[in-house]
């Protein structure tokens, strides 16, 4: 489905604040915190963040990378995303992230003592439900976006 968007409006703009004012501010602030406040590294960041995006199908959220202090993750980061599996580029943290990420959205069911003995090896508690929480975010918002079209309407800024 394509959602009808008024000529001049931005779509994002409208669909999460025009269309549901009761619902789609506090969705975008959700969506924003989870940016803002985050303590996540940025490689684990992004290899969840980019794992759901690929899973989602979301053309914005594939397209999109996530600066902090001037960095972003190097232009190869999302084909080792794909392949968290087998790449030699990520620490255990960043596999980590992108396991957790594909299981969180398509196997959510199979998180086992064995993948929670692994995690907390790695991440705190506090760290896991931030992460659980960003996952949250990305798969229902870029699912959100791919589904209503909007992600082939968004151009992300300076393209």
């Amino acid at each position: 489905m394509k959602v009808d968007i008024p000529e001049g409006k931005n779509p994002i703009e409208y669909v999460w604040g025009d269309l549901v004012p009761g619902i789609g501010p506090a969705a975008a602030n959700f969506s924003l915190a989870v940016y803002a406040h985050t303590t996540l590294g940025l490689r684990e960041f992004e290899a969840a963040r980019l794992r759901i995006a690929q899973i989602n199908g979301c053309l914005f959220c594939l397209d999109w990378r996530t600066e902090r202090d001037g960095l972003k993750v190097e232009e190869e980061f999302a084909d080792a995303v794909a392949k968290w599996r087998t790449t030699d580029v990520f620490d255990a943290r960043t596999r980590l992230a992108a396991e957790y990420a594909e299981r969180y959205a398509l196997h959510h069911h199979c998180l086992d003592e064995e993948f929670w003995d692994r995690m907390t090896a790695h991440y705190s508690q506090v760290e896991i439900v931030e992460l659980t929480m960003s996952l949250g975010s990305w798969l229902a918002f870029g699912r959100l976006n791919r589904v209503l079209g909007l992600d082939a309407m968004c151009v992300l800024p300076g393209h």
